[in-house]
């Protein structure tokens, strides 16, 4: 059977892709968040589970809306 795409593996992929088509390092995108270069990269690899106010903060970063974070 096929493997379930998750939506923390979603957000993963989006998070990544915003963030480098901005051309931004991980450090910098947690300082336009105000979050944890350290997060970031977690967030990134699928490895936290992220609170809804934190997509929030880093959609506002990267000047989008919280739930193109989350769409396929």
């Amino acid at each position: 059977p096929a493997r379930k795409t998750t939506l923390r593996t979603i957000l993963a992929q989006n998070l990544r892709r915003l963030r480098a088509e901005r051309g931004w390092s991980q450090e910098d995108l947690g300082a336009e968040s105000g979050l944890h270069r350290t997060f970031i990269g977690a967030v990134e690899r699928s490895e936290t589970n992220v609170s809804v106010d934190n997509i929030e903060r880093l959609a506002a970063a990267l000047g989008v809306e919280g739930w193109t974070l989350l769409k396929r």
